[in-house]
């Protein structure tokens, strides 16, 4: 467009042509720019990460030795007779297993083959003087027959001043039994030492024992002095703890039961609820009937009088309860009428629960009941299984 022409434009319009043609020109001279390709950005190399095996957990004697104290006393030796129990009773251990037999080694020895007991010299003296006058024996004459040299080269008051184990009270009364001349009449063939070994179980069980099972390390002819070697108690101790079926929920009800008894802990628990049954006073002990020097009466326990009350809602008579009471000691009890019809009746209440018993002996210096005990033990349980 010439000037001419726009000067034939108003005003307005001859500024608006003027500034068109000065943006056309300015369009006009700017080169274009060139276009920058951006190269792919390279790949990522996919690295897979494998887990790393997990490890095997450990069985046999390397479970037993992970989890022995480590500042125990000979532990390749304590290791290997644990192993050798579980082994020989056909025990699969598992870590609960092995912690639970370590808790109670701790409580009864402290991990002592011959654990020291206190006051045994009084206690020792205490039975003789007891059966010197059930026997009409003049003191005089115990006194200087005490005085003789014994087997070992002390006299026998030495040997009783210088007591420390149950082993040594064993020993005593073997060599006064077999070398006195009243030993015979004034012991009568009795020995005060009932329980032994690094578990502290007793001569009866043991005996129990190896009458359904033979036993595996050694002669039974010497199964009291079996007892007290490292080995031979903790077979037994091993086999009181874990060999027998029971349905507990936690492995504090077997360590009540070390100490008060198998089944204890679920014939408490049964106890509480034929009181909650039948309203009559009920001992939650864990024993159903009456004991005389280890056999049961027929006469009326706590329980079975409470059992009795309610016999009609049972439907069951005198003679069907005590036959099934008669099954306490054993599994077979939880199988029998009697266990199903009053948990029939007491469906809410629990199927085990620690005895209330206090624990009395010789060896007790202090108060203990079975529900501080069990507590105890578990502690160190628990203590074991974080290891």
């Amino acid at each position: 467009m010439s000037v001419h022409t726009m000067l034939l434009f108003p005003v307005g319009q001859r500024l608006f042509c003027i500034l068109l043609v000065i943006a056309l020109a300015g369009c006009a001279s700017e080169s274009p720019k060139p276009v920058t390709k951006t190269a792919p950005a390279p790949r990522k190399a996919v690295v897979k990460v494998v887990p790393a095996p997990s490890p095997k957990p450990l069985t046999g004697l390397a479970l037993v030795n992970s989890v022995l104290p480590p500042s125990l006393a000979d532990r390749s030796g304590w290791g290997a007779d644990i192993h050798a129990a579980f082994e020989a009773l056909g025990i699969v251990p598992g870590k609960e297993q092995v912690c639970a037999v370590l808790a109670e080694i701790e409580q009864e020895s402290s991990f002592q083959s011959e654990p020291v007991v206190a006051g045994l010299r009084k206690i020792v003296r205490r039975e003789l003087e007891m059966r010197r006058e059930r026997y009409g024996i003049p003191q005089w004459l115990m006194a200087s027959t005490l005085a003789l040299k014994s087997p070992d080269g002390r006299s026998y008051d030495e040997r009783i001043e210088a007591l420390r184990t149950e082993n040594d009270v064993n020993r005593l009364y073997d060599d006064m039994t077999s070398e006195l001349p009243f030993g015979k009449k004034l012991l009568a063939d009795y020995n005060p030492v009932q329980t032994g070994g690094p578990m502290q179980v007793s001569l009866s069980f043991a005996r129990a024992y190896v009458a359904a099972k033979p036993y595996p390390f050694g002669s039974t002819d010497t199964l009291r002095n079996e007892l007290f070697t490292r080995k031979g108690g903790l077979y037994f101790g091993i086999a009181y703890l874990l060999d027998y079926p029971a349905n507990y929920t936690n492995m504090t009800f077997r360590f009540a039961d070390f100490n008060a008894g198998r089944y204890s802990s679920r014939n408490a628990a049964f106890q509480s609820a034929v009181h909650w049954l039948s309203g009559f006073p009920v001992a939650p002990d864990g024993d159903l009937l009456r004991y005389k020097d280890g056999v049961a009466l027929a006469d009326n326990s706590q329980t079975l009088q409470a059992l009795l009350a309610i016999s009609a809602q049972l439907k069951m008579d005198r003679a069907a309860i005590l036959r099934d009471l008669m099954l306490e000691k054993s599994f077979a009890f939880e199988q029998s009428p009697l266990y199903a019809r009053v948990y029939a009746l007491a469906v809410i209440m629990p199927r085990a629960r620690i005895p209330e018993i206090t624990v009395q002996g010789a060896k007790v210096a202090r108060k203990l009941t079975t529900a501080l005990y069990a507590r105890q033990v578990d502690g160190r349980y628990r203590d074991c299984l974080k290891r």
